[in-house]
């Protein structure tokens, strides 16, 4: 009797799981954000950008395309937050598992590389394209939402170098133009526009096939095989720039 109760509250608890069998089609697109980084990176890192955090991010993300299980084509970095793109998906495309598989594999690697001694979290979410154009003008939004994200953070710490409390730099950025906020930057002694690249742009991490000699011992002759290695790329073109397509479309192809 207690072993018939226990399988039927355990098929009361599946039954109880309405978004488990929920899922998505690929080619799609995972971007996991950073939750709470602010805190984290607020005494061990240079603002507003660290180059120690920013090859953290890429060296987490090339140890997800090398041990998670799974297989994206690419993956587009900037600040904490990362886009995969896959072309296949395990877990039949199940969402919850997409998501949640992805946020804590990147908090954990991160946490490794970094070796962060207080507790760090990822979410994630799915976004799903058709065709090779989606993930190209997906990726040029996000690389400007980096650049928005690039005159933000400079605004905001060039204003408390200035003396202004968290509060009042804050208010003082809010509904300002970029090109306002550029000027007050360049009377700071700061010219956007010479800053790093991958500060301005992002980084993006990749598979890149290239070909390898060998030698078929049963056939006595030598062969080529195509073999694929990972690629940290630190000085992207704007994507959506005739170079830019070129490279996203180098990668997807």
């Amino acid at each position: 009797m207690k072993g018939q109760n226990r399988e039927r509250y355990k098929d009361k608890g599946r039954n109880r799981e309405i978004y488990a069998e929920i899922k998505a089609i690929p080619p799609l697109i995972v971007r996991a954000d950073g939750r709470g980084f602010k805190r984290v990176l607020r005494s061990k890192f240079e603002k507003p950008y660290d180059k120690r955090f920013a090859r953290g991010m890429a060296e987490a993300v090339e140890i997800f395309f090398e041990n998670s299980g799974f297989n994206p084509k690419l993956a587009y970095i900037f600040s904490d937050e990362t886009s995969f793109f896959f072309e296949h998906v395990p877990f039949e495309g199940r969402i919850e598992k997409l998501d949640s598989v992805i946020a804590g594999f990147l908090a954990s690697a991160l946490s490794i590389v970094l070796d962060f001694k207080e507790a760090i979290a990822f979410d994630a979410r799915v976004i799903p394209v058709c065709r090779e154009e989606d993930v190209l003008e997906y990726l040029t939004q996000r690389q400007a939402e980096a650049w928005r994200n690039h005159i933000n953070a400079y605004g905001y710490y060039g204003l408390r170098r200035e003396g202004l409390s968290e509060r009042e730099a804050e208010k003082r950025l809010k509904g300002m133009k970029a090109e306002d906020v550029h000027e007050m930057l360049f009377h700071m002694g700061i010219n956007l526009n010479e800053t790093p690249k991958w500060q301005r742009r992002g980084i993006l991490i990749a598979k890149q096939r290239y070909e390898k000699e060998g030698y078929n011992p049963k056939a006595e002759k030598k062969v080529t095989a195509t073999r694929y290695k990972i690629v940290q790329l630190w000085e992207l073109p704007l994507f959506e720039s005739e170079e830019g397509r070129e490279m996203v479309n180098f990668f997807l192809n």
